[in-house]
């Protein structure tokens, strides 16, 4: 994705780009599994742990992101693929490695929004399986 199509898919969300944002956002997409902050960290050398931590929180406020556990109590990020406000139709499960300790997203199996009793709402849904993936089985 270029840069023009990330500052594009940034303003869709109401977040004005910065360098520091089309980074983070860069190296996200670049990814195509979720990610944890420690991760980016190491990614953007050039940028400290503060910065990419508030870069990730207006994300998460604006819905360019989604956060979840993954089960050892670390978040893991992950790109939005919804242009304005995400109506978490694109909720899917995620699947933990305890041996590579990789998260990987099963996109084919989706995650519909719970029946909620009244006075409820959710704003995320997360679920994530622990296991061995097929290569760590091998």
């Amino acid at each position: 994705m270029t840069n023009d199509e990330i500052i594009y898919h940034l303003e869709q969300k109401g977040v004005k780009s910065t360098i520091n944002r089309i980074l983070v956002m860069k190296t996200l997409m670049e990814c195509h599994h979720p990610v944890t902050l420690s991760y980016l960290e190491q990614e953007l050398g050039t940028m400290d742990k503060s910065s990419i931590f508030r870069v990730l929180s207006l994300f998460l406020e604006h819905d360019v992101v989604h956060a979840f556990e993954d089960g050892q109590g670390i978040l893991n990020y992950e790109v939005c693929e919804h242009s304005g406000l995400c109506d978490m139709s694109d909720a899917h499960i995620h699947f933990y490695c305890e041996k590579c300790k990789k998260t990987i997203c099963l996109n084919e199996i989706s995650i519909h929004e719970l029946n909620l009793p009244e006075g409820y709402t959710c704003h995320s849904l997360s679920f994530v399986v622990k296991g061995l993936c097929p290569k760590c089985q091998k």
